[in-house]
């Protein structure tokens, strides 16, 4: 399940179905369904049935299936629900080790994407990005468990965000950032979008269908990037060589026909 190239990915409640029939009809680029933090525990078993039917109709993007964490009383039935279900990969809560990617890998028979959550997420998230089928940073979860005071903003995790993309870029796995929680600041949003593509991730987790086509704006490349490239590609020889006064080598010639083809 290749991840590379969908920047908004958009997650709902499994439980509430005004949501999945709006998704259906989004622009998001992949659909996560949320068993876990989303859903009331009196209604687990009721939104897992609702996850199943969902995927069984395809949304014609990737769709997933996000459980609930290998502690918890409900994992075995969602494991054994996503290996039944249609769903393209499922999706693991608080990851700390490799291990636990591959024994939900054996129980549902589908690729695992990795929540990065916790500080000993973040430690072994290098060995989580080889097996993983991408990684996804958990901001809120990761604010928590770092003791943040409210309000601290994005500038304490910034460490753990750059380790989550340069573990995922080491491995070839793609990344996500976390959600912005403020539905009401587009601004905001906005301007958290573009830092998510500045430190390097793939894309962003969205809460609301709103978010997405200001998230697919801020990980497009703008159009002067783009004319940009298309001259460097079109400039260039071989080895080191000056271009519109920069010195430029291999490494930027291919990191522009990796703009160009996204």
């Amino acid at each position: 399940m290749n991840l590379f190239g969908r920047p908004a990915v958009l997650f709902l409640p499994a439980s509430r179905e005004g949501a999945i029939r709006r998704a259906r009809t989004s622009a998001a680029d992949v659909i996560f369904l949320d068993l876990e933090d989303a859903v009331a525990p009196e209604l687990k078993d009721e939104a897992r049935a609702a996850a199943v039917a969902a995927v069984a109709e395809p949304f014609g993007v990737p769709a997933a299936i996000r459980v609930n964490g290998a502690a918890s009383e409900w994992f075995e039935a969602d494991c054994a629900a996503v290996r039944a279900s249609r769903a393209d990969l499922v999706i693991v809560p608080r990851v700390e080790s490799a291990e636990v990617i591959r024994d939900v890998a054996e129980r549902t028979g589908k690729p695992v994407a990795a929540m990065i959550e916790t500080p000993a997420g973040v430690r072994r998230c290098w060995e989580v990005a080889e097996v993983a089928a991408a990684l996804i940073a958990g901001t809120n979860d990761l604010a928590a468990t770092l003791r943040l005071p409210a309000g601290a903003g994005r500038e304490p995790l910034k460490t753990a965000l750059q380790t989550i993309v340069l573990a995922a870029r080491a491995a070839g796995t793609p990344c996500f950032d976390g959600v912005f929680n403020r539905l009401d600041d587009a601004d905001g949003f906005a301007a958290e979008a573009a830092e998510g593509r500045a430190f390097g991730f793939d894309g962003k987790t969205l809460i609301h269908p709103d978010q997405i086509a200001a998230c697919k704006a801020a990980f497009a490349p703008t159009a002067t990037e783009i004319a940009r490239a298309e001259r460097l590609v079109a400039a260039a020889g071989g080895g080191a060589q000056r271009f519109e006064g920069e010195m430029i080598e291999r490494m930027h010639i291919e990191s522009a026909e990796r703009l160009l083809a996204r």
